[in-house]
């Protein structure tokens, strides 16, 4: 007989048993289903109160823990777990990433988390959530507000056991203010923040008009006001992205240029584009100086803090334009960044693009709706408290008839049942009288009990209004945004640019743009000034070669007297050229022009306010040396060369030739203990050279009288002096030029101190002097009177003649007189300088 094989039992659903699918229906339909969860639950917001789901699933979990603005701060830690169990079904990395960005004030126009702690920069993130700690801003209040009065529709959580609201009030219109980012699958959104007060002023302007165009709403919202601050640059893309909610702009960095130090300038960086982080523009700045493509910068620091802010140093090179060089970090650093608005966000569940007037639309329409179900909500609460007040009073009214009913009933529910018919009240009020505390039942309470019931009643004609005319309810809505835009609204940050200036010509290899000035400082005429008070600084226009040395502001008549300074010495050269410093020690020190801080161009005489300390410059002092002077380097042929007088006597002019090419070099050969007190340059020999002495006296003599020498010769006896005497000033007048030249001289003490005495001062005019042989006496100029013993100022040269105090301020001289030797009149102040034209 064969053996029958069993049959083997079949295999229980789901083990063992393959299921043959279409691998591309399964691809689609689970790619479909991951491409909805990012696009609804993850990536986009929400049109009417522009959050995430998880942004509003933070701020609804700090509303339910109660951390208030008023509340301390609690662990971000705790949030974090609170929201992950709760209401997030996502990683606590996620959550922080969202609660971090909602506490940076770089991020968000108007943050909504108060954070407490390192919550980042733009270079780095934040410290781990368990070293910070947050609570609500005052303007998440506003976003949650209402939210127990049924404003909103409620969902459930992830796991059905709560219920979570759908959107939130958002008394904020925040998905403008603080615009949003984010990936989803096929799909972005990209929008730049707003200014409150300005989206505020828009959205009431619609809600008073709804009609109104989008040229209309652009009144109130010029543009976008970022974080950051900086400069929008061009509005013709701000306008397409609000015509059709999708736009380019660029954002550029608040800049200015300062005079960092003597002899550099600089451009300091206050503010940059939205998103661009101080080290990544450092960094730039850095790869651009290796590779030669941005030149003239020769530093650049970041001296940022938490005092001054934001604060980059951008140290430019000597000859170099830092306008130029401006343009150059524009075109190849992040200081000019474009940024891409893609308006994308839910519309009743559907992703769309949208533009200003849709958006405050939707906006707008959201809150008439939540103002609306907020009214019906507190509607019924105060008809229902009202319907409680009437029973009350009912009660109050008789209350030994009360109490009686409810003495002789058997139970509560007889009670209720009697009171309901012997006062004809409804089962609610029978209710809330038997709970009655005997305590309320006074005189007091039946006073308290009428009050409310009229406010009740005044409340519930109030909301019915509301309710009842659309009107009126536009009109709520519009003042509660007017009160949000008063308490949290802001200054405008970002200064916004219809163009960027003239167009330059593409260059290969950069973003479209070319320098639009000439990168180094072009080669062109400038005077360069020395002032008494010691600042030096260069003009920047063009003089003609006939044009005179640039008038002193500071004593002409109707000049502001303001701290102008005196010029003691100019000497035209050129921006890019060199000028010596002759010193006191009788040596002539280089200075590069271009090193010195230019004047801004003015109608009428410079203000050296704007100068640098000449020591900063010749750095190549020695103890007790000064300069004394500026000169040209080099003397051509047929001039007059550079005069030079000692306070010893000596008088020397210095052949003609080129200057050596040492960075120093020696003119005058000096006697021990005798120093060069005055140095100038003479344009020809038909000039007569004076002297002036300590003891007020004057000798004038032709230039031609002093014969040229070389650089180290010792120079000739120009005035005899009287013992303890000493040269205090030399000038020049040329030939034809007498007649408009001035001798003016300050006399005083000359063991007071310097700037402690005012002394006298007298102006005569120069033809009263007579011209003398060199190495006389000369005649004398000044008059002491009772204790003077010492000119300590004096100028020779073509006037007006000006005078100036160590404050820079200018100090009236007397008016000429035509007595070479009379006495001077007393000066209202002490003089350090004496100036005029140079002739």
């Amino acid at each position: 007989m064969a053996r029958r094989t069993p049959t083997p039992a079949a295999p229980p659903p789901g083990e063992g048993r393959v299921v043959d699918i279409d691998v591309a229906a399964e691809m689609e339909g689970s790619f479909l289903e991951y491409a909805y969860s990012v696009i609804y639950a993850r990536a986009l917001p929400d049109a009417r109160d522009g959050l995430k789901p998880v942004q509003r699933r933070i701020l609804h979990a700090m509303s339910q823990l109660g951390l208030r603005p008023d509340r301390p701060h609690v662990k971000c830690s705790r949030v974090i777990g609170e929201v992950m169990g709760k209401w997030h079904p996502h990683g606590d990395s996620a959550i922080y990433e969202a609660l971090a960005r909602m506490a940076q004030d770089f991020s968000l126009r108007l943050p909504l988390v108060d954070g407490h702690g390192n919550f980042g920069s733009l270079d780095s993130g934040p410290a781990a959530h368990r070293y910070t700690e947050a609570r609500m801003a005052s303007a998440a209040t506003a976003m949650v507000a209402g939210l127990d009065e049924d404003v909103v529709d409620l969902v459930p959580n992830f796991d059905g056991s709560l219920q979570q609201p759908g959107v939130l009030p958002a008394a904020i219109p925040n998905l403008l203010v603080n615009g949003a980012s984010g990936i989803a699958v096929g799909m972005a959104t990209n929008m730049p923040p707003h200014n409150l007060v300005e989206v505020v002023a828009a959205a009431r302007h619609l809600i008073e008009h709804p009609d109104a165009t989008l040229e209309d709403l652009l009144r109130f919202v010029p543009g976008p006001d970022l974080p950051s601050g900086g400069r929008v640059v061009g509005l013709d893309g701000v306008r397409d992205a609000y015509r059709t909610g999708r736009g380019t702009f660029r954002t550029r960095a608040t800049t200015r240029v300062e005079q960092i130090t003597p002899r550099r300038r600089g451009i300091v960086v206050t503010e940059l584009p939205y998103g661009v982080g101080p080290e990544r523009v450092l960094e730039k700045i850095a790869d651009a100086v290796r590779s030669r493509r941005l030149q003239g910068v020769s530093d650049v620091q970041d001296l940022s803090d938490r005092t001054s802010g934001l604060r980059l140093v951008v140290e430019i090179k000597s000859g170099f334009d830092p306008d130029a060089v401006l343009e150059q970090l524009h075109r190849l650093t992040p200081m000019e960044d474009s940024y891409g608005v893609n308006n994308v966000c839910l519309v009743d569940g559907q992703p769309q693009t949208l533009g200003l007037r849709e958006l405050l639309t939707v906006y707008v329409g959201h809150r008439l709706d939540v103002v609306r179900r907020r009214s019906a909500y507190r509607l019924a609460r105060a008809s229902e408290r009202l319907h409680l007040v009437e029973g009350l009073l009912v009660a109050v009214a008789d209350i030994d008839e009360v109490i009686a009913v409810i003495r002789s009933s058997d139970d509560a529910a007889a009670a209720r049942e009697r009171l309901m018919t012997v006062f004809d009240l409804s089962q609610a009020q029978a209710d809330h009288i038997l709970e009655l505390q005997l305590r309320r039942l006074t005189r007091f309470s039946t006073l308290e009990l009428e009050t409310r019931r009229d406010e009740l009643r005044a409340t519930i004609a109030e909301l019915e209004a509301v309710l009842g005319d659309e009107q009126r309810l536009r009109t709520v809505v519009s003042d509660e945004l007017a009160e949000v835009a008063r308490e949290h609204g802001t200054p405008r940050r970002t200064v916004l640019l219809e163009a960027s200036g003239a167009a330059a010509p593409t260059a290969r290899g950069t973003r479209g743009r070319a320098p639009a000035v000439p990168l180094e400082v072009p080669d062109t005429p400038c005077w360069l000034l020395l002032s008494a008070t010691g600042l030096i600084a260069r003009t920047s226009g063009a003089p003609d070669a006939d044009d005179p040395p640039p008038p002193v502001p500071a004593g002409l008549p109707g000049a502001d007297r303001a701290a102008h300074d005196v010029v003691v010495s100019a000497v035209r050269t050129s921006t890019r050229g060199e000028v010596g410093a002759v010193t006191s020690r009788g040596r002539v020190l280089r200075l590069p022009v271009v090193d010195v801080p230019a004047l801004p161009p003015t109608a009428g005489a410079p203000s050296l306010s704007g100068g640098a300390p000449l020591g900063d410059f010749a750095t190549a002092l020695g103890r007790g040396e000064r300069v004394v002077a500026l000169a040209r380097l080099d003397v051509p042929e047929g001039a007059g060369g550079l005069a030079l007088a000692t306070a010893g006597g000596v008088v020397k002019r210095v052949a003609a030739g080129e200057a050596p090419a040492r960075e120093e070099f020696g003119v005058v050969g000096l006697k021990d203990g005798d120093e060069v007190v005055a140095a100038l340059d003479l344009p020809g020999e038909d000039r007569d050279l004076v002297l002036v002495t300590s003891d007020a006296q004057l000798l004038r003599f032709p230039a031609a009288a002093v014969r040229p020498q070389g650089r180290s010769a010792g120079g000739m006896a120009g005035v005899r002096l009287a013992p303890g005497a000493r040269v205090v000033a030399l000038g020049a007048v040329a030939s034809g030029a007498e007649d408009d030249a001035v001798v003016a001289t300050v006399a005083g003490s000359a063991g007071a101190l310097p700037g402690t005495e005012a002394g006298t001062a007298k102006v005569t005019p120069f033809a009263e002097y007579p011209a003398k042989g060199r190495g006389t006496g000369g005649v004398r100029c000044h008059r002491f009177l009772r204790g003077e013993d010492a000119l300590v100022q004096a100028f020779v040269g073509v006037g007006p003649v000006v005078a100036g105090a160590s404050s820079g301020a200018a100090v009236p001289l007397p008016e000429e007189v035509g007595r070479r030797d009379g006495s001077g009149a007393p000066l209202a102040q002490p003089v350090v300088g004496l100036g005029g034209r140079v002739a």
